[in-house]
């Protein structure tokens, strides 16, 4: 019985800990962001030709954050 109730903890604890990996895309998605803007208001005329990698940056943080919450999901429920 002991051992059951410890491996909740545990799964909870794991999940917890998972999550925080969305807390880090999250800030991840605000240094890509920052960093474009920074380069748009210094180089105006170059801010077009770089959305395009203003995109992909924000969908690779993006999906790290999407996977962290999977594993987060994963470990409370399938585990």
């Amino acid at each position: 019985m002991e051992l059951e109730a410890a491996a909740a903890i545990g799964k909870f604890i794991g999940a917890g800990l998972a999550a925080i990996g969305s807390g880090a895309a999250a800030i991840g998605v605000g240094h890509v962001a920052g960093n474009f803007l920074a380069g748009a208001l210094r180089n105006p005329s170059a801010a077009a030709s770089q959305t395009a990698t203003l995109f992909i940056g924000l969908a690779f943080a993006e999906a790290l954050g999407i996977f962290s919450f999977l594993v987060a999901l994963l470990l409370m429920f399938a585990v």
